[in-house]
């Protein structure tokens, strides 16, 4: 009997607001210090970032799927998830770390509205990347690319 091949899956991607960081570059500087900080400990490097809960569709994110940054309202930036691990912290709440590629990948800006943890966010609805082509955008300073976003000339 023949089948119908299996549909490739599209990649899933998760959503989370960037507390304290007013800009892509704040994001940047932290990890650049976290970095640092791992390299006078002797410790290799790894980017975490812990969350509460660990995603139920896991195996369409790792290695696949982004962690898409909301900063200052604007969906505005992304770095590649290699993995995720669950683990349970001092106080036995059960938590998982996103283990993040450091490299940061700026998207043409989209507004979204504040939310706590973090959302699904499908293939089809993310921001693309700064292509080459938008050099110059992405040579604007951010927040003047953020106001002009807001007013929709972006």
């Amino acid at each position: 009997m023949l089948t119908r091949p299996e549909k490739a899956r599209q990649p899933l991607h998760l959503l989370k607001m960037c507390v304290g960081c007013d800009s892509i570059g704040d994001l940047e500087s932290w990890i650049d210090e976290s970095r640092l900080y791992m390299k006078r400990l002797g410790r290799p490097y790894e980017q975490l970032h812990t969350t509460r809960h660990y995603p139920k569709n896991a195996g369409d994110i790792i290695g696949r799927g982004s962690l898409y940054w909301v900063i200052k309202r604007q969906i505005a930036a992304r770095q590649v998830i290699v993995d995720i691990r669950q683990f349970v912290d001092v106080g036995g709440i059960s938590r998982c770390n996103l283990v993040l590629l450091p490299e940061v990948v700026p998207v043409e800006p989209r507004p979204y509205r504040p939310f706590q943890g973090w959302r699904y966010l499908q293939h089809a609805d993310v921001p693309p990347d700064l292509s080459q082509g938008a050099l110059a955008i992405g040579a604007m300073p951010e927040g003047m690319r953020r106001e002009l976003a807001e007013l929709g000339l972006l």
